[in-house]
């Protein structure tokens, strides 16, 4: 079974980009974040083309901002919007799509987009961890659970492409990385990282200053897999390919196999960087760091 999961930045415009790489690809799950459509919306674009190719759909959505989808091959049973005790934002009872989950081949995989936290000193960093430590409350079984998406948060400073760049910025600060450990502790093992433990890989690129060029990036989008799954892993990689072209989104997707590895173990990124910046240049600033 293979299992994928991808920020796509905007369902409707990565059509083109997403029903190719669906064919190239041919995942049997497929976790989607920031679809930023409606349930109708999402069903309406492409719905069809997702039937066509054997999926059945779940998305829980709210027209342009976040949603979540799981599309499965496999099965989609005991579909669930959201998990118990999620809080919401602004105010506790203002749920937002951030999450969705269901059944799909004998695990229960959940489509997460994590709150982004703006920054450390904001109430949207405050709701993050409130966010992050309701999900880990909320894992019923972790050995046939599979947390798949957009973390938003680096796991550890090898999954930056310099730490000194992120000082000062969320995704990177202890108490974020503190509540993604939680889930280490529960069982959930982040199965790229288990499977590439020294290898420079990323998930995301900023648009902006040649980013993707140059291998400026961060690993944020993650599968954590509890001990049913993550004993079967036969492969588990970033597909780079996905970041390039036109009309990219800024995430790549991660795929996992498990059972059997139909492209084999072919690397923690596909294709690797062909630009990388040297290490030890020039230090590098993010385009958002204020002057």
């Amino acid at each position: 079974m293979r299992v994928a999961t991808w920020n796509v930045n905007s369902v409707k415009q990565r059509i083109p980009r997403l029903l190719p790489w669906l064919d190239e690809r041919r995942p049997d799950v497929v976790c989607l974040q920031e679809t930023k459509l409606s349930d109708d919306a999402f069903h309406e674009v492409l719905g069809a083309d997702l039937a066509e190719r054997g999926y059945e759909i779940a998305h829980a959505g709210q027209g342009q901002w976040n949603g979540v989808a799981l599309l499965s091959r496999v099965g989609l049973e005991d579909v669930r919007v959201g998990f118990a005790g999620m809080p919401g934002y602004p105010t506790p009872e203002t749920l937002e799509a951030r999450a969705i989950s269901a059944v799909c081949g004998g695990l229960r995989i959940h489509s997460l987009y994590v709150p982004n936290g703006r920054s450390p000193d904001s109430d949207h960093y405050t709701y993050k961890l409130e966010w992050l430590a309701a999900l880990a409350k909320a894992v019923a079984d972790p050995s046939t659970t599979l947390l798949c998406g957009d973390m938003n948060i680096a796991p550890a400073d090898a999954d930056l492409f310099d730490p000194d760049a992120f000082a000062g910025h969320t995704h990177v600060t202890p108490p974020e990385r503190a509540a993604l450990a939680e889930f280490a502790a529960l069982g959930l093992r982040d199965v790229v990282r288990d499977r590439w433990p020294d290898d420079r890989v990323f998930s995301y690129w900023d648009y902006r200053a040649g980013m993707f060029h140059k291998d400026l990036g961060m690993r944020i989008d993650l599968i954590l897999a509890g001990e049913s799954a993550a004993g079967r892993v036969e492969a588990a990689w970033i597909d780079r390919k996905a970041r390039k072209g036109s009309k990219p989104s800024d995430h790549a997707p991660v795929i996992v196999d498990l059972d059997e590895a139909p492209d084999g173990d072919i690397g923690p990124v596909v294709p690797p960087p062909s630009n990388p910046a040297k290490p030890g240049g020039a230090k590098v600033k993010l385009p958002q760091t204020p002057e």
